[in-house]
């Protein structure tokens, strides 16, 4: 390995270490829509606070986002940046996964396509 690749390995390695801790969930199957109603309640709330709000909550996907914001919690500790306590939820979105495309059929021969969708949700903590 030559000394360039090193200082690039280097600098990759740091840059890594530097980043926000983040934790992310990918092809959910369910509708980004539905998610985006419980990420939108928890979007800069505290750790704690985003934690007892997603417990509370009735919808479907609040245990899916709860199971991740516990993630991301837990790589912050491993990584040693901080605790739950300080933690705040610096930015959260949820974007369309892949469409899964089926068919129903109806009445005349005729098909109707059904839209299976599926959604990816991000997660970053700061400080």
């Amino acid at each position: 390995m030559s000394t360039r690749e090193r200082e690039k390995a280097k600098v990759r390695k740091a840059a890594k270490v530097a980043a926000a801790p983040r934790a992310s969930l990918r092809n959910l199957r369910m509708s980004p829509s539905k998610v985006r109603l419980v990420v939108d309640l928890v979007r800069g709330q505290n750790g704690v606070d985003a934690e007892a709000i997603l417990t509370l909550c009735d919808k479907k996907a609040a245990s899916h986002v709860l199971k991740l914001l516990r993630s991301a919690v837990a790589n912050t500790e491993e990584k040693g940046v901080g605790s739950a306590e300080n933690l705040k939820i610096k930015t959260a979105f949820v974007d369309e996964g892949p469409v899964m495309k089926r068919w129903n059929s109806r009445a005349q021969g005729r098909a109707c396509r059904i839209l299976k969708r599926t959604s990816d949700i991000t997660i970053i903590l700061d400080k």
